[in-house]
């Protein structure tokens, strides 16, 4: 492109469609939010492209020698063309005489703005400006949904289940109306023997969201130990209001959860405060999770007290860490042994995962051993 022009625009005839798009861009911008500015420049990059293909010369000329002039008083185009001594191409150049007549100040390396004849161009150009706006709404949209479900990003969310693969994999849609989104539940993130069913109502944790080209890909899970301190906070007001403080959660997804508590005011039992009146409040999550075990345990600084906690419901006779390692040798009555192990060793596995400590579990009769 040539300098800056110093010739002066001539008016370009108008075509009365910019009333009628400003109206119909404000009215989306209430109802979708897709801001009025955004719709004007994709408005104005596509009229330009039908432009450039819909000369009579067949010329493919660069889009930055294309003006548009889109407003509520209507729509109007310019071409940029250089001021030349030799002209030597006619659709981006104009000699220095000729440009003269438009503007007596021209000179030889101007840009000057010729007004373009698109009355016959106001078809194709009202047909491009619908087909913009559908595309624009489109994407925008996406956008919107996507930045909505960015903030999700390890949330509780309530989905229906709209599909079951036969892989396994299940389509989740989540959210409802322009917020509504499908959400991918893989198989590895299904709780094992759960039996879900098309239309029914589950609630999953967020694990991520990408932009894909159909809307956002929302990742979700079923086995996460977040989708229970998440169910907790929703059934827990003292949880939800910062009086209870979940330290840790250690779960095998459909069989048992360890959840560790402390309460951060004076007299209150974080343990009574998960388990709610009646057990209201842990058995919503239990019945969440189709019947999956939780214990709740209190969490404390004491490692010794926090892993004999974790052996719940277990008996504990005493706890001794091991020097130097992150381990301990726990000693158990000898008709306790089978519950503070568990079955196939879950119990104490699930206490080492919560406590971080490894877990040596001796009965009484082999604790001078």
């Amino acid at each position: 492109m040539a300098r800056n022009s110093r010739a002066k625009k001539t008016e370009a005839p108008k075509v009365d469609i910019g009333a009628e798009i400003f109206a119909s861009l404000r009215e989306l911008e209430k109802i979708k939010g897709i801001p009025v500015d955004y719709m004007v420049e994709r408005l104005k990059q596509a009229l330009t492209n039908a432009y450039r293909k819909d000369r009579e010369d067949h010329r493919d000329i660069p889009a930055e020698n294309v003006v548009v002039d889109l407003s509520e008083k209507g729509l109007s185009m310019y071409l940029v063309m250089t001021v030349v001594e030799e002209v030597e191409d006619t659709a981006l150049q104009m000699h220095i005489d000729a440009a003269r007549n438009i503007n007596p100040d021209a000179q030889v390396g101007d840009n000057i703005s010729i007004p373009v004849d698109i009355q016959k161009f106001g078809r194709i150009a009202a047909q491009t400006a619908k087909q913009v706006v559908i595309q624009g709404i489109r994407e925008a949209e996406r956008g919107v949904v996507y930045d909505n479900y960015a903030d999700k990003a390890q949330e509780l969310l309530t989905g229906t289940v709209l599909k079951i693969d036969p892989s396994g994999d299940i389509l989740v849609r989540v959210g409802q109306g322009n917020d509504a989104s499908d959400a991918i539940l893989r198989a590895g993130e299904q709780i094992p023997g759960e039996d879900l069913r098309e239309g029914d109502m589950i609630k999953v944790y967020v694990l991520e969201v990408h932009r894909a080209n159909r809307g956002p890909l929302v990742g979700v899970s079923r086995t996460h130990p977040n989708l229970v301190r998440r169910l907790f906070e929703l059934e827990t007001p003292e949880i939800a209001e910062g009086q209870v403080e979940i330290r840790n959660i250690a779960r095998e997804a459909g069989s048992r959860s360890k959840m560790a508590v402390r309460a951060t005011v004076e007299d209150l039992d974080p343990v009574g405060a998960c388990v709610g009146p009646r057990g209201g409040r842990v058995g919503a999550v239990v019945d969440e999770l189709g019947g999956e075990k939780i214990d709740i345990v209190v969490w404390s600084e004491d490692p010794c007290e926090y892993v004999k906690a974790a052996l719940s419901p277990a008996d504990v006779i005493s706890v001794t860490p091991v020097p130097g390692q992150k381990a301990c040798r726990v000693v158990v009555p000898d008709d306790q042994l089978s519950l503070a192990i568990g079955k196939e060793g879950q119990n104490a596995r699930l206490a080492a995962r919560l406590t971080g400590y490894k877990i040596d579990i001796k009965p009484a009769s082999q604790a001078d051993e």
